[in-house]
């Protein structure tokens, strides 16, 4: 595993997907409290780390059912102003929050997980993206008891979103079946895009082996591995980079399955990955898709110092 040291992007001016509308809610329409991400407050914040992710589906009650016959999630709803949100918790443990809105006709895709990443400052945070090159389409604003959070497209397109939790970042222990896992960043510029989110985030780059023609890089922070990037596949004019979430799953076969009977799709069948477990893309019944993935319990995410 060779590591990677990236030059100072230059700025580019790209223009972000126009899924702005789709993927966040303003923070002046939720008036109410969201759970925060830890029960007490701690100072631990892991810069980079996938904390959170959120959801906005034309179809509440039905994802609800989804997610929560297929990971055990339990879901707390609140309502005011037009909006309702369900927090979705495994174990009494914040995972996620989902939206009703319905989608505008002139919508480019279905619904996508939006990826929260974690920061000590996101107003600090968005000035330094901003200045390598990503597009602001939600300035920063304060979600009550959650954090406060930016929405913003990386220099390539894909977009994201920055968390300062509230109530401090959860620990880095190994997720438990059904939680979010890993998170992978498909973009058209490997390198370009990991050099972007070094300079963002402060992480350490690896370069791993990959198909001919393709680029598969590691990101990490402080000795673990956080995500990674990797090359757009095809040139279908649909593809667009995009960031992907894993779920952690004990059995990819069977979960995709039940994905299937829960009226979902399997994207790309379950197969093995580089760690000897397997992984697969699947779609929610709305079309929103996430990845699965076994992890064996004895497997560290840590990295070599």
């Amino acid at each position: 595993m060779r590591r990677r040291r990236f030059p100072t992007p230059v700025r580019q001016a790209l223009l972000a997907l126009l899924l702005a509308a789709a993927i966040a809610v303003p923070a002046a329409a939720l008036p109410f409290q969201l759970p925060a991400l830890n029960e007490a407050p701690t100072g631990e914040h892991h810069v980079g780390k996938m904390i959170y992710a959120e959801l906005v589906t034309p179809d509440l009650a039905a994802a609800m059912r989804f997610y929560g016959q297929l990971f055990g999630w339990s879901f707390a709803e609140q309502q005011g102003d037009g909006i309702t949100y369900a927090s979705a918790s495994l174990d009494g443990r914040p995972v996620a929050g989902l939206i009703q809105k319905a989608l505008p006709r002139s919508a480019p895709r279905a619904p996508a997980w939006l990826t929260l990443m974690a920061v000590s400052d996101a107003d600090a945070a968005e000035a330094t993206a901003l200045a390598h090159g990503a597009k602001l389409l939600f300035a920063p604003h304060d979600l009550p008891n959650l954090g406060r959070k930016a929405v913003l497209a990386d220099p390539q397109g894909a977009v994201f979103a920055l968390l300062a939790s509230a109530s401090g970042d959860p620990p880095d222990y190994l997720a438990a079946p059904g939680e979010w896992i890993w998170s992978s960043l498909i973009t058209t510029d490997p390198d370009k895009d990991a050099a972007f989110y070094q300079a963002l985030f402060g992480f350490d780059v690896f370069e791993l082996p990959a198909d001919p023609g393709a680029e598969h890089l590691l990101l990490a922070s402080h000795n673990y591995a956080r995500a990674s990037v990797n090359s757009l596949p095809g040139k279908d004019g649909d593809n667009h980079p995009h960031w992907i979430n894993f779920i952690r799953v004990l059995d990819a076969d069977k979960t995709a399955a039940q994905v299937v009977a829960l009226g979902g799709r399997v994207l790309v069948q379950p197969r093995l990955d580089r760690h000897g477990g397997k992984v697969a893309l699947v779609a929610d019944p709305a079309g929103a898709p996430f990845g699965l993935l076994e992890w064996a319990a004895g497997e560290s995410k840590e990295v070599p110092k």
